[in-house]
């Protein structure tokens, strides 16, 4: 596919009623009724859903993984494959994706790229699944969605989270603000690039991989869950030392859902980047939030910091 691909679901919504998703689960286990609960909001939007062959299979060690390596593997790679599916859909995310990357032969997954009306498909998912958009980012150069997902109590309890993740997949995404409730500007200034990132410990967990060897320069969103101040304290000195940050045009900082006493989060990462060259905003919203929003990737936009209200339009140019 040519440079455009990213800029494919600026003007024309991903999918449309009658499109196909496929259900995977490339990290860790959800159940039956968390997969029909699943299934049933996407059918419920006029998609026909196909599920993965292995999403329910059982690891006989690891309880955190679902299902053996080789076959979460399978899964995703047949579902993008697949010449009938527009977007693949990751189920859940706890902890797994990044085992799965070595495996994958990205040449085949860049010849399957186009759907049947020649766009790009789009993969969906969050939390763990960072490691599939650092990937799909580094050997596709694909838009791609951070997004709650279906299999996950969040995405039962939150109307709002449902009422986002559906209108990113059937409108447009160009002008889309992205600001949420709570976003404060840590550092003022204006900033255009790509949106990259993710969960922050997984970024970090990257170092050193091919992945994270193809630079990812643009607007860096972080996020995380369970994570003591001093363990995100590691991590951003991590992507400080491999070069990671100083990539950035602009830092876009989520939510930080069970990561200790939030004031002392928000300490820290004020001493990461209070004296940045490059806009920061703190709590956006994105991630583990009880209502978080969805944060398309691999896309342009405009961060901007400059005035009392801040401002995070996708696909503008600066």
């Amino acid at each position: 596919m040519t440079g455009t691909a990213r800029t494919a679901y600026l003007d024309t919504a991903p999918l449309r009623e009658g499109d196909t998703v496929a259900l995977v689960s490339p990290a860790g286990p959800g159940n039956e009724e968390s997969l029909q609960r699943a299934v049933g909001y996407y059918e419920s939007w006029g998609l026909t859903v196909k599920v993965g062959a292995s999403v329910l299979t059982p690891h006989p060690r690891a309880k955190y993984l679902a299902g053996p390596d080789d076959a979460r593997r399978r899964d995703l790679v047949d579902a993008w494959l697949d010449p009938e599916v527009d977007a693949v859909v990751a189920v859940r995310g706890g902890y797994g994706a990044l085992r799965l990357l070595d495996g994958i032969d990205w040449d085949h997954m860049r010849g399957a790229a186009a759907r049947r009306d020649g766009r790009p498909k789009l993969l969906t998912g969050s939390s763990d699944i960072t490691a599939l958009h650092e990937a799909f980012r580094a050997h596709l150069d694909l838009p791609t969605l951070f997004c709650p997902m279906a299999g996950n109590n969040v995405f039962r309890d939150s109307e709002p989270i449902r009422d986002d993740v559906r209108r990113w997949l059937f409108e447009p995404w160009a002008g889309r603000e992205l600001i949420g409730p709570k976003t404060e500007i840590m550092v003022p200034g204006r900033a255009s690039g790509r949106f990259v990132g993710g969960n922050l410990s997984l970024l970090a967990a990257a170092m050193g991989a091919p992945e994270a060897a193809v630079p990812a320069p643009g607007i860096l969103f972080l996020e995380d869950i369970t994570e003591e101040p001093y363990r995100l304290d590691g991590y951003l000195t991590q992507l400080r030392r491999s070069g990671r940050l100083a990539q950035s045009t602009g830092i876009v900082l989520g939510s930080w859902h069970e990561c200790g006493d939030i004031d002392l989060v928000k300490a820290l990462m004020r001493d990461e980047f209070g004296d940045a060259t490059v806009p920061v905003l703190w709590e956006q919203g994105f991630g583990h939030d009880p209502n978080a929003l969805s944060i398309p990737l691999g896309v342009d936009g405009v961060l901007d910091a400059t005035g009392d209200e801040p401002l995070l339009t996708v696909g503008v140019s600066a």
